[in-house]
């Protein structure tokens, strides 16, 4: 795998940028997979040793899993082989057997799970519904603990779907609060690799809600925990639109967001990319614009630990206030995000929102813009760039017009009133005041 630690020169290419090895270990080996797949259709027909080492990876990624037909099939691509050693037919035919055994175990209590008059005498108390199974239809522990194993057996295989329901079925039941709790992180991630993004948000609130809750005595835990489900998030969040704001507000809770800066800087990457791209869509504008300053807080911050074309691109524009290298930095960027597996779909959305940007920092320094050099900020040439700033006039109103005849934008600052500057400076004043009275009154 390439390295992914950052050039100090910034201009090191994609390929330095690939955060795999620093995702990897906070996924499922099956989220792994398609980062490996999406690094392979990315190699160029020279690359044989790379795609050798991706393909060794695949195989190392799925052996120990029941996907036997695959990983036989990966063990004679990389061996050169036409047909795979005979105990891959061994292995097949006892996971057949496996599922064989476990269908004849839980077919009664699957059976009773279907049926109307069983499922309307099941109350919120598990142990009282257990009582009531047991009483009335002789189902045991054993077999509702079946469910459980059942659908692991299912996932190794990569049948998510079935999966998903059986782990469902058994947390409906069990009172293992340990293994429900496993069971709630196993659907999440059958409803990720299903793509069943707003299934998937449900559990994910669920898992939200167990680490919080149950882990609350236990900082470390809740810190590998939050640094888990931070990275499983990542599939919802770039696949899913209206994932987008709740996890926004996820990342930014106080918890975890600590738990990104401490554990996973690398995370900062996806959380810039997520903030910028939803200026235009986000339903409260002044949660957005509190989110890009946290954002740009942060890459301060984190300078030291963490770098890559996108945070540095915030650094550059936001922080100082330097457009050549905001520019620089955004050609970077989009080469970055076009080699990432959960960006590429956003490369586009976010090179135009980063323009809007450039754009706006620049406007609120000058008040008569050449077209030329503001062109050359914006990476556009001057056609381009002229049809960029009409459109942008057109939809968001801005005060700006264009002259053509000087070949430059002139844009209207209208001055604020003392009282308004006032009354800006003093806004939180009153609630700071109330909260410093209230600490001293203890």
């Amino acid at each position: 795998m390439a390295s992914t630690t950052p050039a100090t020169n910034g201009d090191a290419a994609p390929a330095n940028y690939d955060l795999v090895l620093k995702l990897a270990p906070h996924l499922d080996r099956h989220m792994i997979f398609p980062l490996l797949e999406f690094n392979a259709s990315r190699l160029k027909e020279d690359q044989t040793d790379k795609a050798r080492e991706i393909l060794a990876a695949k195989y190392a990624l799925l052996k120990k899993t029941n996907m036997t037909d695959y990983v036989a099939n990966l063990y004679c691509e990389l061996e050169g082989l036409k047909e795979p050693p005979a105990e891959y037919a061994d292995r097949r035919q006892k996971v057949f057997h496996q599922l064989e055994k476990y269908e004849q175990e839980t077919a009664k209590i699957t059976e009773l799970l279907q049926r109307d008059d069983v499922v309307n005498n099941l109350r919120s108390d598990k142990v009282a519904n257990l009582e009531f199974l047991k009483k009335e239809h002789d189902v045991t522990i054993d077999m509702v603990n079946a469910l459980y194993d059942f659908g692991q057996l299912q996932y190794s295989c990569g049948n998510y779907a079935d999966a998903s329901e059986l782990l469902y079925r058994f947390r409906v039941l069990s009172t293992d609060n340990d293994k429900v709790s496993y069971a709630t992180w196993g659907r999440l991630a059958c409803e990720i690799l299903s793509m069943s993004w707003e299934s998937a948000m449900e559990e994910l609130h669920k898992v939200r809600e167990g680490i919080d809750a149950k882990l609350a005595n236990n900082a470390l835990a809740q810190l590998q925990h939050r640094t888990q489900l931070v990275h499983w998030a990542l599939f919802p969040l770039f696949n899913y639109d209206k994932a987008r704001e709740p996890l926004l507000d996820l990342f930014f809770n106080a918890g975890f967001i600590n738990t990104i800066q401490a554990n996973s800087p690398w995370i900062l990457r996806y959380l810039t990319v997520a903030v910028i791209t939803n200026r235009g869509r986000a339903k409260n504008a002044g949660v957005q614009q509190k989110q890009m300053k946290d954002i740009v807080r942060i890459v301060k911050q984190e300078a030291y630990e963490y770098q890559d074309p996108v945070t540095r691109f915030v650094h550059a524009l936001c922080i100082d206030f330097d457009f050549e290298e905001a520019q620089h930095q955004l050609v970077l960027a989009e080469e970055v995000l076009r080699s990432d597996f959960f960006l590429l779909a956003h490369a586009d959305d976010f090179v135009d929102s980063a323009r809007h940007l450039i754009f706006e920092s620049y406007c609120k320094i000058h008040a008569r813009i050449s077209l030329k050099d503001l062109s050359a900020r914006l990476g556009l040439n001057n056609d381009d760039a002229e049809k960029w700033i009409v459109n942008l006039i057109r939809d968001t109103r801005l005060d700006a017009k264009i002259d053509y005849k000087e070949g430059t934008v002139v844009m209207n600052h209208p001055p604020s009133s003392v009282y308004q500057q006032v009354i800006e400076r003093t806004k939180g004043g009153f609630f700071r005041t109330q909260v410093l009275t209230a600490a001293v009154a203890r």
